[in-house]
């Protein structure tokens, strides 16, 4: 199978766009050599005027479609596989909740066994809790919080076979500076639900974590006098910091700041969806907890932000049209940088040659007009 995408504005992963034409063979990203060389027939595809991008890496969402991570059911995961493909989100880990060591074991066991073979690719998964603080547990359920556990962790590592990507810790909490040091050569560790000062912060990165869990959300604010955890995390070079572009979690103004005192290189786009993304307004749960959903917004009963019912590719749309985001930085925090942070960018995450032909073409207008996973075309809008 050989393919060229003509005179479209092929994502570069520098983060800029080239009007060139990108090469696949078989169920990858080819040179042009590879594809001169290459046998078998040829498909000729024309994006002009498009924008020729990779598929996108969510990193940390809860559900889609009525379906959640911690349904703990091989059927969920097919569900938000299916749904992730069809926006041209190609690779996903989906995110546990705040549950019992019980709930956790049985969604990583569903994980480990479940076979991936159609929808968007299972690169891993992201535990969101339980070693969370209590005082900024946002929609996390307080009644399963516990303090950071080495051995729960790699019990639960265990059952899934060694797909847990990232684990969240609050830096605080009773044996944290301990579960960092410990972990952070097994597992990216992310600092979240956290009541954590700028030296505490310092430390936990000190020690090994690398990661803010959605930036600004559950955690201390950013003042001139105590900058907190976003103040910590923009000091240290290597830390990333997760952003949720979905119009609610973050104001317009601040995703600009972030990006200004982070940079598009460390911001990792994530959507934090619930179950409820691409369903109905109406009434939902999330991690044991009812969750009440009108148009972008969704809540606990008492008023809390509950995740988020946007999908990435809607994400990155929201914001480029609405909070005046680079099309190219955007692309590049919700394709390169997460698939860094998880550590597949060596086979995803870019138009490399080599690297797997997950392919996304959107108009003028960021709208799907076709996506391709490995080569095979599983969308077309054209």
């Amino acid at each position: 199978m050989k393919i060229q995408i003509q005179n479209g504005k092929v994502f570069e992963e520098k983060g800029s766009f080239l009007t060139d034409t990108l090469y696949v063979v078989n169920e990858k990203i080819a040179t042009v050599q590879q594809y001169q060389e290459a046998e078998g027939p040829e498909t000729v595809i024309d994006a002009r005027g498009g924008y020729v991008i990779p598929g996108l890496t969510d990193i940390h969402f809860h559900g889609c479609m009525g379906s959640d991570c911690c349904d703990g059911m091989a059927e969920s995961f097919q569900v938000m596989a299916e749904y992730e493909q069809q926006q041209g989100v190609t690779t996903i880990t989906p995110a546990t909740m705040t549950m019992s060591e019980e709930t956790l074991t049985k969604v990583a066991e569903a994980a480990a066994s479940w076979e991936n073979d159609t929808g968007a690719i299972l690169s891993g998964l992201y535990m969101e809790g339980p070693f969370v603080s209590e005082k900024k547990k946002g929609a996390q359920n307080a009644e399963n919080i516990r303090k950071p556990d080495v051995s729960m962790f790699r019990r639960l590592q265990r059952a899934s076979g060694g797909k847990f990507r990232t684990v969240v810790v609050a830096p605080e909490t009773e044996g944290a500076m301990e579960f960092i040091e410990e972990l952070s050569g097994e597992v990216r560790i992310s600092l979240a639900h956290t009541t954590a000062d700028y030296d505490t912060a310092k430390e936990a990165l000190d020690r090994g974590a690398s990661q803010l869990t959605h930036l600004f959300n559950a955690m201390m604010p950013f003042t001139h006098r105590s900058p907190g955890p976003i103040g910590a995390a923009s000091d240290e070079e290597n830390c990333r910091a997760e952003l949720i572009c979905d119009g609610i979690h973050v104001h317009p103004s601040a995703v600009r700041a972030a990006f200004r005192l982070f940079g598009d290189d460390r911001i990792i786009m994530i959507s934090d969806s619930m179950r409820a993304t691409g369903m109905k307004d109406g009434t939902y749960d999330l991690g044991g907890q009812t969750v009440i959903v009108k148009g972008r917004l969704a809540v606990l009963k008492d008023g809390t932000i509950a995740g988020s019912v946007t999908n990435l590719m809607d994400c990155v749309r929201t914001a480029v049209k609405e909070m005046g985001i680079p099309l190219a930085s955007a692309v590049k925090c919700a394709a390169v940088n997460p698939a860094k942070a998880v550590g597949i960018y060596g086979e995803y995450g870019s138009l490399a040659p080599g690297k797997y032909a997950n392919v996304v073409i959107l108009d003028q207008d960021l709208e799907l007009i076709r996506v391709m996973q490995k080569g095979k075309t599983v969308v077309n809008n054209g």
